[in-house]
């Protein structure tokens, strides 16, 4: 009777470590990406939409997607913020890597 109150005690602890507190701390990182949002940044919805915002209330945001079209969601549906782009090279694209030719030659 000890030996199995003790494995079950063993299985809910790992039980909580493994699967409750990962879970609370994404959950807490969410919200500090919801509570931390603010009118101009990129984000990525749940549903993949990407966009700026352009309003925030307590429970809603808008958000543009496209020059002149903004939609309004739930703060909650905010997935991640998006990194600006490093800008463009001013060198422009790289030079390609010299090696053997790969095209054929008409004499042969």
């Amino acid at each position: 009777m000890t030996a199995a109150l003790i494995y079950l005690a063993i299985l809910v602890v790992a039980f909580f470590l493994l699967i409750v507190l990962p879970q609370r701390r994404r959950m807490a990182a969410h919200r500090a990406l919801v509570d931390a949002m603010s009118v101009g940044d990129e984000i990525v919805t749940t549903a993949g939409i990407h966009g700026t915002v352009r309003r925030l209330d307590e429970a809603t945001l808008e958000l543009e997607i496209a020059p002149g079209v903004v939609v309004t969601l739930a703060r909650g549906a905010v997935s991640q913020r998006r990194r600006p782009e490093p800008p463009a090279s001013p060198e422009g694209p790289p030079a390609p890597l010299e090696g053997p030719s790969t095209e054929l030659d008409p004499t042969d």
